[in-house]
């Protein structure tokens, strides 16, 4: 069957997350003075927060801690890696992230020509994230690509994140597609790639870190931009 929908990943895949959070908490980083107070280099902090956050956000995916255990933790763990035992100032990062972060809506290198090209193909295009539901709509919004989209979904809206196929079949049935007629496109292994397979889609792996996984039948892209070539 023809693919008719195609579901994205948006953190990295096309919301460019790494670098907008980068030059978030540069400026939290900053404002609060941590290199004063605590003889702490920005990108030394920046270095084992993005380590800590990653295993954190893979403990989401896996099921094994839920996003409030995140909040509390990741940056405390980061600040408490180099011996600053503050949670008020670790609390400070945390509520600023959030809301600030959305100051900064920079795209993945050729999200914009990608979604001009898939959409004048005629596909119905669809956001699949397992991010904050509170902030999805947010930042496709704000980055100026959410009319691109029939519908946004976050793994928040019923609180099961991909790769379980739960996620999977209540996104699907929202935007009224079958698997056999559906793709899933993310930088997530697990939860894009080994999640929509198992639940019957075809998948494009974006090696978006150079992480180089790779399995005979799924296409992998070093570059959005690829897709103009694959579908």
């Amino acid at each position: 069957m023809k693919i008719q929908h195609i579901f994205f990943d948006l953190d990295n895949t096309l919301w460019d997350h790494r670098g907008n959070a980068f030059s978030t908490l540069k400026e939290i980083f900053k404002r609060q003075e941590v290199r004063d107070k605590y003889n702490l280099d920005f990108d030394d902090f920046h270095r084992e927060y993005f380590t800590i956050n990653e295993r954190l956000w893979e403990q989401i995916r896996d099921g094994e801690i839920d996003k409030e255990y995140l909040r509390k933790h990741r940056f405390y763990d980061s600040f408490l890696f180099f011996g600053i035992d503050d949670f008020d100032l670790a609390q400070a990062f945390e509520s600023n992230f959030l809301d600030e972060i959305l100051n900064y809506n920079d795209l993945v290198p050729g999200a914009f020509e990608v979604l001009e090209y898939l959409h004048d193909k005629g596909y119905q295009l669809h956001i699949l994230s397992n991010g904050f539901e509170e902030v999805t709509h947010k930042k496709c919004e704000l980055s100026g690509i959410q009319n691109y989209f029939q519908t946004i979904t976050s793994a928040d809206e019923i609180n099961i994140r991909k790769p379980q196929p739960e996620i999977y079949d209540y996104a699907l049935k929202k935007a009224n597609a079958s698997p056999a007629e559906s793709i899933m496109i993310g930088d997530d292994w697990i939860a894009d790639v080994e999640g929509g397979k198992s639940f019957g889609l075809q998948v494009i792996y974006f090696d978006v870190f150079d992480d180089k996984f790779e399995a005979d039948e799924v296409k992998v892209i070093k570059k959005l931009i690829e897709l103009k070539e694959l579908l």
